[in-house]
């Protein structure tokens, strides 16, 4: 069932003049979102909402920064309102591509749950599972999860999802693309048939169709925009570059600036390698790959979040599921394989109804890909040439960030040479000289350990003493 225009829902989208409190949710939840400046909804979320919240099947489409997590978010935790936790059985399943986007949806989500008392946690792979189990022993209500890591905890029998109540697929079409569709079947298996289930995804391709049509029932589908368009107030700019001295120079520039950017590669060595000389060059920056540990990823992401950085240099790694307030400007350092990867890489801005320009790096050899790329993606716009420091990309740049000095490397004092044993003059006895009083402790032990130490190396039988051990050493 697709919602027709003149019906309520839609009226209501298109008028944009809902308040969340017009969907009977609780009030501590609207309580939480209003602290967090959010009263009115978007457009996918009020028209999905009335719906997902009288427990029917959702199928919701939308591009990428449409408020889709919200949109999913308010019917799990207003669901399992009533009931008890118990341990190793979730009441509610949302499962994500990433572990990145999983952490960003259990940041949604927490605080409105924790308004009902409620408690949340993450499974992903890459980090160590004993903390996810621990979590999962003393009692969750709602699991974030991707799907390879799930599986494993499920083989391991260290959970059921017998107990799942409401399961929601984000990204679906992006775990298409990862290759997850067959272990989300095997995970939608083992989730009680008829429990309410919440689908998700910009295209309904790659196999996302298999799965509306096998695990949900009756669903109503909400279309709010053409997912595989632009946003709008998204400002697309393709600048020709003469050769790889004049792209490094004004992707430099463009990275320069005061507001929040993010720049994409192709290739996890040049995101690293290009976050490291544009922090040399005065422009801090960091890095986020799939070479990253997580605990690396958390860090750089947080830096950027916060506004300790500007600048985020990343692979297609997050293209999806990064959400980050402010981000005025996206450059397409490499230009992306498709379409698809590009309008998602291209979604870090203009989101949520804000601004945003988006500039492709074009190297001669790549003016045929890049003409592909953007007829593909329904964007019509012209090739500029350029060179660093002209008036097109000083428009882009906007304000400039004064330089910050890289920091410096910390260095260690080299330790002053010992000289061999053999060198050091000895005492009679065999004994090096000690730096210290006769009627001390340690020489009068000295004195009373020579007689007995005979026989046991060096002259007169004294071995060579090793140097003291630090204080706290042990």
């Amino acid at each position: 069932m697709v919602i027709a225009p003149g019906s309520c829902a839609a009226r209501h989208a298109s008028k944009g003049i809902m308040n969340f409190s017009d969907f009977g949710l609780p009030s501590s939840v609207v309580s939480v979102l209003a602290e967090r400046g959010v009263t009115t909804p978007f457009p996918i979320q009020a028209a999905s909402l009335p719906d997902s919240l009288a427990g029917k099947d959702v199928l919701g489409r939308g591009r990428t920064g449409s408020g889709k997590t919200i949109a999913f978010a308010l019917p799990v935790v207003t669901r399992l309102a009533s009931g008890r936790r118990a341990p190793r059985r979730p009441r509610a399943l949302i499962l994500a591509p990433t572990r990145e986007l999983a952490l960003q949806i259990d940041a949604t989500t927490a605080p409105l749950a924790a308004a009902l008392g409620l408690r949340t946690t993450t499974v992903f792979g890459g980090v160590a599972q004993s903390r996810q189990v621990a979590a999962l022993d003393a009692g969750v209500d709602v699991l974030v999860a991707c799907p390879g890591r799930l599986e494993d905890l499920l083989n391991q029998r260290l959970l059921t999802l017998d107990g799942v109540e409401i399961t929601v697929l984000d990204e679906a079409d992006h775990m298409a693309d990862l290759g997850f569709l067959p272990v989300v079947k095997r995970i939608l298996d083992r989730t009680p048939q008829r429990a309410q289930r919440l689908l998700f995804s910009a295209t309904l391709d790659n196999g996302v169709d298999i799965l509306v049509k096998r695990y949900l029932h009756q669903p109503v589908t909400h279309s709010v925009d053409e997912a595989a368009a632009p946003p709008p107030q998204m400002t697309h700019h393709v600048l020709a570059v003469a050769d790889a001295a004049s792209k490094r120079d004004v992707v430099q520039q463009l990275a320069a600036g005061a507001g929040r950017r993010v720049l994409f590669t192709r290739t996890k060595h040049h995101a690293k390698k290009l976050a490291k000389q544009l922090t040399a060059a005065g422009v801090p920056a960091v890095d986020l790959h799939g070479n990253l540990g997580q605990g690396a990823r958390e860090r750089n992401l947080a830096a950027f979040s916060s506004g300790a950085v500007t600048v985020l240099v990343a692979t297609d790694i997050a293209a999806r599921g990064i959400h980050v307030d402010d981000v005025e400007l996206v450059v397409h350092v490499d230009p992306p394989a498709e379409h698809k990867a590009y309008l998602h890489r291209s979604g870090r801005t203009a989101r949520a109804g804000s601004g945003g320009d988006v500039v492709t790096i074009m190297l001669p050899e790549q003016r045929g890909d890049v003409a592909d790329l953007t007829r593909k993606a329904k964007i019509r716009v012209q090739p500029q040439p350029v060179t660093p420091g002209d008036a097109t990309v000083t428009a882009l740049v906007g304000t400039v960030l004064a330089p910050v000095a890289p920091p410096r490397p910390t260095t260690t004092q080299p330790r002053p040479a010992q000289q061999p044993r053999s060198a050091q003059p000895r005492q009679q006895g065999g004994r090096a000289p000690q730096a210290q009083s006769p009627s001390s402790p340690s020489a009068s032990r000295n004195r009373r350990g020579r007689g007995r130490g005979r026989g046991r190396g060096g002259v007169g039988g004294q071995s060579t003493p090793q140097p003291a051990r630090a204080a706290g050493a042990r």
